[in-house]
């Protein structure tokens, strides 16, 4: 078996947020308006009845997940499996520092590839191990339960190209989502077995 939906929800803001900084793995706190956003969604998502909730275990996601999950009597499970893509040397800087100190690799990654000689994964291999984190999660639940999974803004766009069956290194047509927003996918018995029914609902 496996959840009938699973709703894909980005962490709410956090100060690297506004100043720009590309945040990745780098354990950045939810900011006031970040928990305030947190608190506002909790009432859209509770109408949603998940039956369980899973997050990243960095703090920004954790966070967001205790806040929405608080009314909803459930425990919010951790994976890390769930975090942000790890984009290396770049964490902390702005575009315009990348671009000052890496200008062919910015543009490179501006473009939808993959540059190298920064140390960051790949969209392909956050892909994987995203879609395995959710995949493992909706397996404990029935055809008539909603999973809510509480990431980062890149991760879900690359874990949304991979449960679609496309490869995630080279197929760039999902984009992030704004903070507080979420993604539906519905289960199908038919291949792609996860469709997309909304991206970047808001409340």
């Amino acid at each position: 078996m496996t959840a009938g939906k699973v709703l894909l929800l980005r962490h709410g803001q956090t100060d690297w947020n506004v100043a720009l900084r590309l945040q990745g793995q780098s354990d950045i706190d939810l900011n006031d308006v970040g928990r305030e956003q947190a608190r506002s969604v909790a009432s859209a998502i509770a109408a949603l009845n998940p039956a369980a909730v899973v997050a990243s275990d960095l703090s920004r996601a954790r966070e967001t997940a205790e806040l929405v999950a608080a009314g909803l009597g459930h425990t919010v499970v951790l994976d890390p499996r769930l975090r942000e893509k790890d984009f290396g040397l770049w964490e902390g800087l702005t575009g315009e520092e990348i671009a000052a100190g890496w200008p062919a690799e910015y543009a490179t990654w501006r473009s939808g590839q993959h540059p190298v000689g920064f140390e960051s994964e790949t969209r392909g291999a956050v892909g994987e191990r995203f879609a395995s984190g959710v995949e493992d999660a909706a397996a404990e639940l029935s055809s008539s339960d909603t999973l809510l999974v509480v990431a980062h803004g890149a991760c879900i766009a690359a874990g949304l190209t991979t449960l679609h069956g496309l490869d995630a290194d080279s197929w760039v047509g999902i984009r992030g989502i704004g903070n507080c927003h979420w993604s539906v996918l519905g289960s199908s018995d038919r291949e792609p077995r996860w469709r997309l029914e909304g991206h970047n609902v808001s409340a």
